[in-house]
């Protein structure tokens, strides 16, 4: 069942976005989730309009915040306003009260606004002036940052990137892939013209579905391993959390249900690792300064992590 309707979504999302089978995947493997994915990429590749065509797609509410330098925590949450009318005060939801959220440039916020995200992504509701409100279900954050644009930016802190489930980037289309954009886009976007192909009911199922999906005990202790590999190598000064361990199994149990299997196989774990544990590290200074990048650290732990085999 998971995997017919992930084949209904990815072709109605390719609709709009050309390729980007892996991309589109992962995706699905964050709704499955529940989780929250964070893209990762220059100007241009089609992040904002890979989340409208999920949304889209998918049958539920979106709305997109623009990160700024001067955008406040209740710009995100909303506000409580005196109505002078009913003499009484109100509450204006903010667009955090979304199904799918687009948090456009995230790094360009304060740590103040950016921490506005981190009840309402950890826990799916926000709370203001001690009233505390339920976000509609399903609810995932989709948040873009330029790698390359350094003046004007915030890091976020490890607590928030730890929030999200994966890290993901969509990359520059193939020479075929770019002149089939020119040729889609040529009369006009078919972004508007793109209906559900699910609704947010179904969607719930699915991902009550996705927890069914078995993972046998060796399975699951190589997914411990390798969470634990990153704590223990040597140019790595933090490695994955417990949440990051959970986070490699749920999406493991994700990426086998898109491929129609009710159990999961170490390949599932090799395949994802890089998106769900790279965002997660902190590379040691000396290893910084050697040029050591955390994809190749992680490549190397699975890589050496004894894979479980089949009596």
């Amino acid at each position: 069942m998971i995997s017919e309707i992930a084949n209904r979504l990815r072709t109605n999302i390719q609709k709009v976005i050309v390729g980007k089978d892996e991309v589109i995947d992962q995706t699905l493997v964050a709704v499955l989730c529940e989780g929250h994915l964070l893209l990762e990429d220059v100007p241009g590749i089609g992040k904002t309009t890979l989340a409208r065509a999920l949304a889209a797609s998918l049958g539920c509410t979106y709305r997109r915040i623009q990160f700024t330098p001067d955008l406040l925590p209740s710009d995100v949450t909303g506000l409580n306003w005196f109505n002078q009318k009913g003499q009484e005060f109100e509450y204006k939801p903010g667009p955090i009260m979304s199904q799918v959220v687009l948090a456009d440039e995230i790094n360009r916020a304060t740590p103040r606004t950016q921490s506005a995200l981190l009840e309402a992504m950890q826990e799916r509701q926000v709370t203001i002036d001690g009233v505390t409100r339920p976000i509609p279900r399903p609810f995932i954050v989709l948040a873009t940052q330029n790698p390359i644009e350094l003046e004007g930016t915030f890091p976020l802190p490890e607590a928030q990137i730890d929030r999200f489930l994966m890290r993901i980037a969509i990359g520059y289309p193939t020479e075929n892939e770019e002149n089939a954009i020119l040729e889609r886009f040529r009369a006009n976007d078919p972004l508007p013209a793109l209906t559900a192909v699910t609704s947010p009911e179904e969607v719930l199922e699915l991902q009550e579905f996705r927890r069914q999906v078995k993972v046998v005990e060796p399975v699951r202790e190589y997914i411990v391993r390798v969470a634990r590999a990153t704590r223990n190598h040597p140019d790595i000064e933090l490695g994955a959390s417990p949440r990051g361990t959970l986070s490699l199994y749920q999406a493991a149990q994700a990426w086998a249900a898109i491929r129609g299997r009710e159990y999961v196989i170490p390949d599932d774990v090799k395949q994802l690792a890089p998106s769900v544990l790279t965002h997660r590290l902190m590379v040691a200074p000396q290893a910084q300064l050697r040029g050591r990048r955390v994809e190749d650290m992680v490549t190397d732990i699975v890589d050496t992590v004894p894979v479980p085999v089949e009596n």
